[in-house]
């Protein structure tokens, strides 16, 4: 029909018959009366907007409205047919036949195309990179699929080469003039599921399950990982053998650290598995708010937080809570504030339970309880109370009477050399007194030196002189 149209004596209304067998054609001249032709004429939609060429990407004219063959079988009875088949088609005809075929049926696959990755939203493919610039890179997903790596879904840091080979997530898939638009990224989350998937075979039979992805693309990533089936570890089963399992995906995403944290459905233990490789002390939950406080050692508050605080904000996406992460010290000097949070307070708070090693359960009590969830800590509840430990009854043993006897000798000693000690200060003091006169006694000879050394010496001469007469004798 577009081949007839472009001859000079074309009639302004026919309708072609093709033999899909020998390739013959017909075309017919339809003579339609002017009273029927506003209701045998295809309805037009109303668009100002000029329709695109999908060859040249220019604006063109709407096309004039075409008969509704429906429409005209409907008053056949009144429409003449004439046979004005040409003999031949000229050079232009031709090539217009030509385009209007190849054109339906690049549209065609163009259709074709579009509805097997419309439904593959999410999904991982492989490519082949085959040109890169500064908005764009274009990756071949097959021999006639092309999809766009925009820059805002590249990671930070990569390079892409010419004919290198990568995997991505499908982002995005919508028609186009020109074709289905296939937008694939590298940053979404939704790599690292897809990519684990593919590496450990406990994803692909249902066993494990990543329920959770929090991702800094290019530097860190935290997945959350649960066991639906007893005995299969799934921190183990997404590492792998030394480490084979993860390492692939490592390498796919070109060096990204990720953890592997395993689920919890208790919140401070997931908050504080979410927050490794620091070490965490103690996590007090708040359900109302959905806040989590975190207690750390010393050394473990600069680990906790992380280079620019990338290892809190990576958990605190994980877990959907808010982290507050305090050290030991800064905690215990706010608990020594005045105004600070009473125990009435830590009761409606916490649970009220106390655990084996002395301190309170970290969880907070459900609603309209003062313990948590914990079935064994709801028996308590049933209980009317956690029951206190029994106090250990000491054995007392009667002493005999003899030991009676001894002990109140002991006892009344004591008292009796107490008595004498009373009694025995009287000459003490007695003494002190009169080491005044003593002192003064003594004091006297000292003040004539030369009487007292003669007197001194006399003595010894007679003693001398008598030694010496006896032993003349």
């Amino acid at each position: 029909m577009s081949a007839y149209k472009k001859a000079s004596d074309s009639a302004e209304y026919a309708r072609v018959e093709i033999n899909d067998d020998t390739g013959d054609f017909v075309v017919w001249q339809l003579l339609i009366p002017e009273d029927i032709v506003p209701l045998v004429l295809s309805e037009v939609e109303e668009d100002n907007e000029p329709n695109i060429d999908p060859e040249t990407g220019e604006a063109r004219e709407p096309a004039a409205p075409e008969l509704d063959l429906e429409k005209v079988r409907a008053h056949m009875d009144r429409i003449e047919e004439v046979d004005v088949t040409p003999e031949n088609f000229g050079r232009i005809a031709a090539v217009t036949a030509k385009q209007v075929l190849l054109q339906r049926v690049r549209e065609a696959e163009r259709e074709l195309t579009f509805d097997e990755y419309k439904d593959r939203v999410g999904e991982l493919i492989n490519g082949v990179i085959q040109q890169t610039d500064s908005r764009y890179t274009l990756v071949r997903l097959n021999e006639q699929t092309e999809a766009l790596l925009p820059r805002s879904e590249q990671v930070e840091g990569e390079r892409y080469d010419n004919a290198q080979r990568i995997k991505a997530i499908i982002k995005e898939v919508s028609s186009s003039p020109k074709g289905p638009s296939i937008i694939v990224s590298r940053r979404d989350p939704a790599l690292i599921k897809a990519l684990f998937e593919l590496e450990v075979p406990e994803m692909a039979d249902g066993l494990v399950e990543i329920t959770e992805v929090a991702r800094e693309p290019g530097y860190r990533s935290k997945i959350a990982v649960i066991s639906h089936a007893d005995g299969v570890d799934p921190v183990g089963a997404c590492v792998g053998p030394r480490g084979s399992r993860v390492r692939m995906v490592v390498s796919e995403l070109r060096g990204e650290k990720i953890d592997i944290i395993p689920f919890n459905e208790e919140p401070a233990r997931f908050v504080a598995k979410a927050l490794s490789p620091a070490r965490v002390r103690e996590v007090l939950v708040d359900d109302v708010e959905k806040q989590a406080t975190v207690i750390v050692p010393d050394d473990q508050l600069a680990l906790a937080i992380g280079r620019s605080g990338q290892n809190a904000r990576l958990a605190a996406r994980l877990t959907g809570w808010r982290i507050d992460i305090r050290s030991e010290t800064e905690f215990a000097k706010e608990e020594t504030v005045p105004g600070s949070t009473t125990q009435e307070e830590e009761t409606q708070t916490r649970c009220a339970a106390v655990l084996s090693n002395g301190r309170r359960c970290p969880n907070a009590p459900i609603e309209g309880s003062r313990f948590c969830g914990l079935d064994a800590h709801q028996a308590y509840e049933a209980a009317g109370g956690q029951p206190l430990p029994e106090p250990v009854e000491a054995e007392v043993v009667a002493p005999e009477e003899d030991a009676i006897v001894v002990v109140a000798e002991a006892i009344e000693a004591p008292v009796e050399a107490a008595e004498s000690a009373d009694v025995a200060e009287a000459p003490v003091e007695a003494e002190v007194e009169s080491e005044p006169a003593a002192a003064e006694e003594a004091e006297a000879p000292l003040d004539s030196p030369l009487e007292s050394a003669e007197s001194a010496e006399a003595p010894a001469d007679e003693s001398t002189n008598e030694n010496s007469e006896e032993t003349g004798e």
